[in-house]
């Protein structure tokens, strides 16, 4: 099963994996192992991608069947994420350490998202946004709806 609608978006717009490719600036395989699932797609890559295609990263990735369309350009912010980052946190009433072990991600890295040093890896934003029930456009600043049912 594939757990994002890249395939479906790209032949909407007529294209082959190596335009997308082209697009992106990366190789066509590996355009093709995050098609297919086979490697997780880079955080920047995916806002690029989304972007592109003028749609909400939930629709895309699969958390939601509600499709948005996002027609400007998205600007990371990487202090906003991490407001958003500690504000779920918080929400969810958990220290960094605690949040951490749910995420199998060490409290230093967290804290460095959160401080907006770093732009928080794929595989962590996917799962934080799971246990949060967090729109993953929101964190990333794309959207005001905090979750998905917004």
């Amino acid at each position: 099963m594939n757990n994002n609608r890249l395939e479906d978006l790209r032949e909407e717009h007529n294209l082959k994996s190596m335009d997308v490719a082209m697009l992106l600036g990366v190789n066509k395989s590996t355009y093709s192992e995050w098609e297919n699932n086979r490697i997780p797609l880079p955080t920047r890559r995916i806002i690029e991608i989304a972007d592109y295609y003028q749609v909400n990263i939930d629709y895309m990735l699969k958390f939601s069947n509600k499709r948005k369309a996002i027609k400007h350009k998205t600007q990371v912010d990487l202090t906003k994420i991490g407001q958003r980052l500690k504000e779920i946190r918080n929400h969810l009433g958990l220290s960094l350490r605690e949040l951490g072990e749910k995420l199998n991600c060490s409290f230093s890295a967290l804290a460095c998202y959160e401080r907006g040093e770093k732009l928080i890896n794929t595989n962590i934003l996917i799962s934080l946004a799971c246990i949060s029930n967090s729109s993953i456009d929101y964190i990333l600043g794309r959207s005001n709806k905090k979750t998905l049912r917004d």
